[in-house]
């Protein structure tokens, strides 16, 4: 399983499954057929499901011994994000083992929980063990867009897929931290929502030599800065007041709700995923205007990037469009729920007890994801969504920054207690 684990991880990062975004990807079919033949080996039978062509979903259900027990749905996603190999030390397609670790693209985002999946299946196929609820196997395209053509599209026209399911485990949960001394794992309770913006600001076109009022480059310009420098205030959910509460007993910091850079500071590595998770944000992340140096073109467009807190969607939008001013539009380009659940019940204390078996020092905290999953369009069909891809790391490793950045990389030795971990998790399902 270990072995299997490695050479998985390493197979899937070499089919480079960029996604690009406004329906442009690669090697999503080349992924799916390469999970789909190690699902063939445990004895399941995958269905592909394409809204286009190889733009490809796989989906195999593991029949439990208890028809009337809940299924489990443990999917990950296919595609990554683009990288440009000019940034990186090593190609980010050639999966390379250096110095103890798995350099790639989708190493952490999220190739490695794939191959933990695989492994771990073909290994409960090999011991003979059925588990007591199904369990439905999902690898998803599209999730590095808005699931168009993944687990949006799935859950909208193949809802049987995921019939009887009440639970569902993804990515980026579980992993480990260094905060203060302790190796802290996150698991994920909760994640922000989406909200993806196009903002337009339209004007009058004319020669760049005369004099513009009404020039849609500034407009544009003034709305950008205005959103990119506001600055949210801080708001606790559940989560991640629960969240501040057990780092104040790890670290011994006192937990002061008005200023807790204290105790962001102290979480290492993690401190920026969760900051995050204490306000809502909005990054203007694309500006696109003219096509000609002496032109003043009559519109420009920026697309914003927001992520909201539990309920506040309607807030943030209304909030954008004021510091935006009258002079910009504001189209919906991706829309997803914030997520937030109780760290409690038999599954979270599953994988607390899997995770503490294998490291019994383990100490285990709740929290919320700044970013989305596709737990988001299983939620629709009521399945309620963790993140729980489990990763003892090294305390000088910044995980959460190789998400989407250069040089991602996961230690081999992560990979091994991962998959171990994931294993016994699914061992008691």
């Amino acid at each position: 399983m270990e072995n299997n684990v490695v050479e998985f991880c390493r197979d899937l990062i070499r089919i480079d499954t960029s996604n690009w975004g406004e329906g442009t990807s690669n090697g999503e079919r080349d992924a799916a057929e390469y999970c789909a033949e190690i699902m063939r080996r445990a004895g399941l039978s995958p269905e592909f499901y394409e809204k286009t062509p190889g733009r490809t979903n796989v989906v195999a259900r593991m029949k439990g011994s208890d028809p009337d027990a809940g299924a489990l749905v443990v999917h990950g996603h296919l595609d990554v994000v683009p990288a440009q190999a000019e940034d990186w030390q090593v190609d980010p397609f050639a999966a390379e083992l250096i110095d103890g670790l798995i350099w790639g693209r989708g190493a952490v985002d999220m190739k490695d929980m794939d191959a933990m999946i695989l492994a771990s299946m073909l290994q409960m196929a090999q011991d003979g063990h059925q588990p007591k609820r199904d369990i439905i196997f999902a690898f998803f395209a599209d999730e590095e867009d808005n699931g168009t053509y993944g687990a949006r599209w799935l859950t909208q026209t193949h809802p049987e897929l995921f019939d009887g399911a009440t639970e569902a485990i993804s990515e980026v949960g579980g992993f480990s931290a260094d905060i203060a001394g302790t190796r802290t794992y996150l698991i994920q309770t909760a994640e922000k929502g989406i909200h993806w913006t196009k903002m337009t600001a339209h004007g009058t076109a004319g020669h760049g030599s005369a004099i513009h009022r009404d020039n849609p480059v500034v407009h544009l310009a003034e709305a950008v800065a205005a959103i990119g420098a506001h600055e949210w205030p801080i708001e606790y959910t559940k989560t991640t007041r629960a969240l501040f509460e057990q780092l104040a007993e790890v670290t011994g910091i006192p937990f002061d709700p008005e200023d807790p850079s204290a105790l962001i500071e102290a979480s290492g590595s993690a401190g920026k995923f969760i900051a995050a998770t204490l306000r809502n944000t909005s990054n203007p992340s694309l500006l696109r205007a003219g096509y000609k140096h002496n032109v003043v073109p009559g519109q420009a467009e920026a697309l914003v990037d927001a992520r909201t807190l539990p309920e506040q969607d309607e807030k943030v939008a209304a909030t954008l469009r004021e510091l935006a001013g009258e002079k910009v539009t504001f189209e919906l380009m991706n829309q997803g729920p914030a997520l937030e659940v109780p760290f409690s019940g038999a599954l979270v204390e599953q994988m607390v007890q899997a995770l503490k078996d294998e490291d019994p020092e383990a100490v285990v905290v709740p929290y919320m994801l700044g970013g989305g999953t596709d737990n988001k369009h299983l939620a629709t069909l009521g399945i309620t969504g963790y993140g729980f891809a489990p990763l003892q790391l090294p305390a000088d490793l910044d995980f959460t920054g190789m998400f989407h950045g250069v040089d991602e990389r996961v230690p081999v030795e992560s990979l091994k207690f991962g998959v171990r971990t994931l294993h016994r998790f699914l061992l008691e399902q």
